[in-house]
């Protein structure tokens, strides 16, 4: 049997896709619905609160289909995000109006703009990104930098490619959106790349040798 939340979610999504637009007022949606506003508030402060719960499914969704997958876990970070962004585009695709319908009202490039709907997706995407930074850390895909803290702000570099990926697949008119699928392997290859162990970092580490042993 539904739920509660679900056929809020449900009816509030059928709605917007229908009409193109959020309901003229709770109270409106919940005579609709034939529940009462306390219903409504039990479970969301606000439309914008369905949204962005509705956005961050989406990024949970996806995860929890991959680490169901026996062979995920020996899978390289490279290889998970890859899998992940794969998964998250095909996913997405089953929802295409409704996200065409989101971006249209976001400020945009999305990826340089900080969009309310889309905080609960990104507290989702982040969780997973310090764990891949970790992971790769951990398993030398990545290394870690002590200039200016500059591990920390790995998490955030992925969720700025997120969003690049998202906007460019809403934009993609490409047959079977085959464009993103290129700009999927691009970014995640170029982003580990940039994560991973560089010339720098060897030229940083041979510096750091010899200061040490000058004498």
């Amino acid at each position: 049997m539904i739920n509660l939340k679900n056929k809020i979610q449900e009816s509030f999504q059928e709605f917007f896709l229908t009409e193109g637009k959020n309901p003229p007022s709770v109270y409106a949606f919940c005579k609709k619905l034939k529940i009462t506003e306390a219903d409504f508030y039990e479970q969301f402060s606000s439309f914008e609160a369905i949204n962005g719960e509705l956005l961050a499914s989406f990024v949970s969704e996806t995860l929890q289909k991959l680490q169901g997958q026996p062979e995920y876990e020996t899978f390289s970070v490279r290889d998970k995000m890859l899998s992940f962004f794969y998964a998250y585009i095909e996913h997405l695709k089953a929802n295409r109006s409704y996200m065409l319908l989101m971006y249209a009202n976001m400020e945009k490039p999305i990826a340089m703009k900080n969009n309310a709907v889309l905080e609960k997706a990104k507290e989702k995407f982040m969780e997973f990104g310090r764990e891949m930074v970790m992971e790769g850390e951990e398993k030398r895909e990545i290394e870690s930098r002590l200039i200016a803290q500059l591990s920390m702000q790995y998490p955030k570099l992925l969720w700025m490619m997120h969003n690049g990926i998202l906007e460019f697949w809403l934009k993609d008119q490409s047959k079977y959106f085959e464009k993103t699928d290129s700009l999927i392997e691009k970014s995640v290859n170029t982003t580990m790349d940039l994560m991973g162990k560089t010339p720098f970092d060897s030229l940083f580490d041979l510096g750091k040798f010899i200061f040490q042993n000058k004498n």
